[in-house]
């Protein structure tokens, strides 16, 4: 299998250095003295953008650092990744909890800890395809939103010098539950504006990251199986170690109230399919374009040993929310376009009062005390709540497809 990292440049991103190296050299002064010495809590860190935020501060030197996630899996892997490499400094308080960060127990580590310096958050559904029914919507918004509100009212007995909380290109004009979650994720943390400093950041695809449909295309091949993807929906990318970067630039730099996003040309984005010829060829493959899923499973079921061709399917989107281009913000946010060399900034957030986000909650915490509800009645919540949230129906979801 072909290095990914160096295919991500090749291929993805065609940047031989992370696009945000400069802006990280020109400010790493600054960054030094909010970090170096300072305490630091990530929640959701063993995933992809988490571990690499954590990679991404980490050499500023904070003296703690505690990381809470659900996978004791993944945690074990970060811990020994960051102790096996060379140079990698981890501090000498270093605990990892395979916890839910909703969980009563992490309520009391906040507690003895009397909070932290530095709280971002990494806990999120963050796949289209967690959209299925009533019951995966509730969960999504429960981790995305509800679970959030109560992190954000733990935090307010030891209000933290800064707070990041991660959002998503696919806030912006929402078109499926999950960016519509974290559009509201955004308005409720800026609801809290007045007691910490608060920002996000909306970036891109984060290439071969934990879960995504290029991280597949390397389990599909280890297993000898075909690969399906999309060849109508473009998207802009960014590599795993750029992703930390923007949330570490954003939690460290950004100004109460503000959303970060890469500055990226349209003629960057690429389609899934696209880059699944490109993975195939650079290791020598011929691509076998398949007429149906069918077709693809049974040519990689015989192919020999030794077969230099490889089964695709492609087909264009017809699953809920996709959407077929990408955007980082709408008409109406103030942007700074000049401040970062790689970076645009919507200053100064404008949010809906509190109490109209808790009333959101009330009413949709109501659905859920139900027997029996649907995702319509969910989906209409959200609506009234967000008038540009325009949900994109169509009665399949990716479960149902390769």
């Amino acid at each position: 299998m072909i290095n990914i990292d160096n295919f991500i440049i090749k291929y993805i991103t065609h940047r031989p250095k992370s696009i945000f190296a400069d802006d990280i050299e020109t400010s790493k002064e600054q960054i030094r003295k909010e970090v170096e010495g300072k305490s630091l809590l990530v929640i959701g860190g063993a995933g992809s953008i988490g571990s690499s935020f954590i990679r991404a501060i980490l050499p500023f030197k904070p003296s703690k650092l505690y990381v809470v996630d659900v996978s004791e899996n993944e945690l074990t892997e970060l811990t020994r990744d960051l102790r096996s490499t060379e140079g990698m400094y981890v501090p000498e308080d270093y605990k990892t909890y395979p916890i839910s960060y909703a969980n009563p127990i992490f309520e009391k580590i906040f507690r003895a800890q009397k909070g932290f310096d530095i709280v971002a958050n990494f806990s999120a559904h963050k796949h289209v395809r967690s959209e299925k029914d009533q019951y995966s919507v509730e969960a999504l918004i429960e981790n995305n939103v509800i679970n959030a509100s109560k992190l954000l009212n733990l935090l307010t007995e030891f209000p933290p010098k800064h707070f990041f909380c991660v959002s998503t290109d696919k806030a912006a004009n929402p078109v499926n539950v999950m960016g519509a979650s974290k559009r509201i994720m955004e308005d409720m943390i800026m609801a809290y504006s007045d007691k910490f400093n608060v920002c996000t950041a909306r970036f891109a695809n984060v290439a071969f990251s934990n879960g995504s449909l290029l991280d597949g295309i390397v389990k599909r091949m280890m297993k000898r199986q075909p690969i399906a993807a999309p060849n109508d929906v473009r998207r802009f990318f960014v590599s795993p170690q750029e992703s930390g970067q923007i949330c570490m630039l954003a939690c460290i730099l950004g100004k109460n109230r503000e959303i970060f996003f890469p500055k990226l040309k349209e003629e960057q984005m690429m389609t899934f399919s696209d880059i699944c010829d490109c993975f195939l060829k650079a290791q020598g493959y011929e691509v076998r374009y398949c007429k149906s899923e069918e077709d693809a499973r049974k040519f990689a079921s015989e192919m020999p040993e030794d077969s230099k061709t490889y089964p695709v399917y492609y087909s264009s989107s017809d699953t809920n929310g996709e959407k077929d281009y990408e955007e980082f913000y709408v008409p109406g946010e103030k942007l700074d376009m000049e401040r970062f060399k790689s970076l645009g900034v919507i200053e100064d957030k404008k949010a809906k009062p509190l109490a109209e986000v808790q009333n959101l909650f009330y009413n949709l915490n109501t659905l859920f005390a139900k027997q029996s509800f649907t995702k319509e009645e969910v989906v209409k919540a959200m609506e009234n709540y967000l008038p540009n949230f325009q949900h994109i129906e169509t009665g399949k979801n990716l479960d149902q497809k390769m």
